[in-house]
């Protein structure tokens, strides 16, 4: 019985082993040529859809506190004034005149 190396198994010759050794791998590259054509600062961009979601919750946010102070007026019995029943009227005068 002869035994051989790993040589004599299909696929593993010598020459193939030297040409993957031989190729450059990216450890093996130079860190100014990895870096290359990186930017050096960190960057966010917010698409104009994230801006506008963004906007919207603050203004759901100010309009819920807004609606919170109507209804404490409203319970107090402060809420309608003369002032505001006369500008009211105005506006429907003019949405029927309009």
């Amino acid at each position: 019985m002869q035994i051989q190396g790993p040589s004599s198994l299909h696929g593993a010759s010598r020459t193939n082993l030297d040409a993957i050794r031989g190729a450059q791998r990216p450890d093996s590259v130079a860190p100014q040529q990895r870096n290359e054509g990186l930017q050096a600062a960190d960057q966010l961009d917010i698409s104009a859809e994230a801006e506008m979601v963004s906007r919207v919750s603050e203004a759901a946010s100010a309009r819920a506190d807004r609606i919170a102070e109507i209804r404490r007026q409203i319970e107090a019995g402060t809420y309608e004034t003369e002032a505001k029943l006369e500008v009211a009227v105005g506006r429907l005068f003019d949405e029927i005149a309009g």
